[in-house]
């Protein structure tokens, strides 16, 4: 067997397979749930020779042929979690399902005629990025093409729709924040949570400010979490990392986390007036290959416009475009 990693649970009817990504992460949670309507696989990773090689052995280990899959659900549109369904879709014949709002995603960022490359860079370059970091975004952002193609035909689900998936009923829930229109799916008799990267054990979800797509993305994020919270959830298996307990309490931490956070960015900018990539480094640091940048960048701006929401903050925009952050409550 390669390095692919299969973990079994719920009496075998449900696994967990290891699929191969680009560190940090180094991997992504692909799940396999088998019942009498057949074989879903959820969030089947990121498109390489290698988890071409990793699913070819996955299916084999567990006895599954290509007939036997009739689903292919992707919780969001991150390459991580989407990439390999149009694939997959090909192999198999199997609907690819996800939300019409993660679908939007997909097109913004790979679609036909998407400006996303040239506005990300744009949006970097006004908030004081400079040129050495937001001229590797191109060739950055172009290299995720080969990990999302072909493109899956969709069919949509969305929030409150009933799913069977390993022979039993699965309540979709929508949020946003991290991705726009993310599902995780609850099942409601044994309390399980198959929550994507909704919400993640020890690490928390990047949460990114993108061009076009949701202006407010850290209020969207703390909403879901909030949403989230509600459910009376046993066991959640994550995107990222292992399946853990601690659900409501992890909800709870993170929105911790993020309060924090945008307290440190408040005392940051009572001391001068900051640039996006001012605040960037001061949190994140320079030490960072362009992946992580892009990162922790669209992060910083998120935390930034949504200090700017609660009234924390303001934007000061020179004639030339470029735009700087003030503490609310400081004299320029």
């Amino acid at each position: 067997m390669s390095r692919t990693e299969i973990e079994v649970f719920e009496q075998e009817e449900l696994a967990r397979v290891r699929i191969s990504m680009a560190p940090p992460l180094r991997w992504v949670n692909s799940y396999i749930l088998r019942g009498e309507e057949g074989v879903t696989i959820v969030d089947p990773g990121p498109r390489s020779n290698l988890t071409e090689s990793e699913w070819r052995t996955a299916l084999s280990e567990l006895d599954i042929s290509p007939r036997d899959i009739v689903s292919i659900v992707v919780t969001h549109h991150h390459p991580d979690h989407y990439g390999m369904a149009g694939y997959l879709q090909l192999l198999t014949g199997a609907e690819v399902f996800m939300s019409r709002r993660a679908h939007e995603e997909t097109e913004r960022m790979w679609g036909e005629g998407s400006a996303m490359n040239d506005a990300l860079l744009q949006l970097y370059r006004k908030h004081g990025m400079p040129q050495s970091w937001y001229g590797q975004l191109p060739a950055h952002m172009e290299s995720f093409l080969a990990q999302v193609t072909p493109s899956p035909e969709v069919t949509y689900w969305e929030e409150g729709d009933a799913l069977v998936m390993g022979g039993r009923d699965w309540i979709a829930v929508e949020s946003a924040g991290h991705a726009p229109g993310h599902l995780s799916f609850y099942d409601p008799e044994r309390c399980l949570m198959l929550c994507g990267d909704a919400v993640l054990p020890q690490i928390s979800p990047n949460i990114s400010l993108l061009p076009g797509s949701d202006p407010q993305p850290l209020q969207s994020f703390m909403e879901s979490l909030a949403k989230l919270g509600t459910y009376e959830v046993v066991k959640a298996f994550p995107g990222h990392r292992n399946p853990f307990t601690h659900f409501a309490e992890r909800t709870q931490a993170l929105l911790a986390h993020h309060e924090e956070r945008l307290d440190r960015i408040g005392s940051l900018l009572t001391e001068r007036d900051q640039t996006g990539f001012d605040v960037c480094t001061a949190l994140f640091g320079l030490d960072l290959g362009i992946h992580q940048m892009r990162f922790a960048m669209s992060e910083t701006l998120a935390h930034l416009v949504e200090l700017v929401r609660r009234g924390r903050a303001v934007e000061i925009a020179d004639p030339e475009g470029s735009i700087m952050f003030r503490g609310a409550g400081r004299v320029g």
